[in-house]
């Protein structure tokens, strides 16, 4: 097995772990385990657990732009929609790899590359705002309506929007979300 199959593995075998258990069960003993190596040879392809834990988070960046590129076309605001839906799809199908994405207080952005999967989707949200809804600061919407997004996914998940709204779609709560950050659709 190459240097490169092994790093693969681990990443893998990690994500497979994190699917399976959440983000608590990422230990790299487990890891190492699981895909049938030494508890020491993590740490030949990873010096730290949170570079091995940024390369899992690496790959949950690039699944999610991917899902993104096949978000549907049309206006600023329809691909702000489809956007956001993809965002909350996938935040409800891995929530493990969700949850791991944006704990940035347990990763290493700066390793490999993780800052250069996650800043391009932030600056597309940021574009597209920007686009729907002309002046004011585009950085500062999409920070505002990517904290809405993920208090959506985050309070779904736990059932606190289901609880307090008495609504299971969470379709509506996305419309309401577009309609205060960007306006109301015109008739």
């Amino acid at each position: 097995m190459t240097d490169e199959d092994l790093r693969t593995r681990l990443v893998s075998t990690g994500a497979e772990l994190l699917a399976q258990e959440g983000p608590q069960a990422l230990t790299l003993r487990e890891i190492a385990r699981r895909a049938g190596v030494s508890h020491g040879a993590p740490r030949r392809h990873f010096p730290t657990h949170l570079a091995l834990l940024s390369a899992i988070a690496r790959r949950g960046f690039e699944d999610l732009a991917t899902r993104l590129e096949q978000a549907p076309a049309g206006g600023p605001r329809e691909q702000l929609a489809g956007l956001a839906r993809t965002y909350l799809e996938f935040a409800a199908e891995q929530p493990g790899m969700y949850e791991l994405m944006f704990r940035h207080d347990l990763l290493e952005s700066g390793e490999l590359g993780l800052r250069d999967t996650s800043l391009p989707l932030f600056a597309r949200l940021g574009a597209l705002i920007a686009a729907a809804r002309p002046g004011g600061d585009p950085t500062a919407a999409a920070g505002a309506f990517w904290a809405n997004l993920h208090g959506l996914a985050q309070l779904h998940r736990w059932g606190s929007l289901q609880l307090a709204t008495g609504r299971a779609e969470i379709e509506p709560l996305l419309a309401a979300a577009l309609d205060a950050h960007l306006g109301p659709v015109a008739p």
